[in-house]
């Protein structure tokens, strides 16, 4: 049977965890100085008046090169699960996890031949 009552933990739990953010933006709104000058609307770099446009635009290969640190990177996650219960799983999850991490090395070698792993 569904008993409402057995949630009253993870609405205790969800209330304040809404709550909470919404206070203390509330209270920072409220407390916080504001003034409203050039130097407060004037871009900050380290302590330097900076230099020309903000505006810059970035090549492609630094986008490139972190999507596939990010693909890679959170691909060896879905390997972890898999190594703690290697010894359950038998013969054809090995084969299944092979075909993944060569799937994972293809892919690494074809970016680096495409010359995406190269920084300058």
């Amino acid at each position: 049977m569904f008993l409402l009552y057995e949630y009253d933990i993870f609405w205790a739990f969800l209330i304040m965890s809404s709550l909470i953010p919404i206070l203390a933006f509330l209270i920072s709104g409220i407390l916080a100085p504001i003034s409203k000058g050039p130097e407060k609307l004037s871009s900050y770099e380290s302590g330097i008046e900076p230099i020309g446009d903000a505006w810059l635009q970035f090549r492609i290969r630094y986008y490139m090169f972190a999507l596939i640190f990010v693909v890679f990177d959170v691909e060896t996650v879905f390997l972890y699960p898999w190594a703690m219960s290697f010894d359950v799983l038998g013969v054809s999850v090995f084969l299944e996890a092979f075909l993944f991490v060569l799937i994972l090395i293809v892919g690494s070698v074809y970016a680096w031949r495409k010359g995406a792993l190269e920084w300058s």
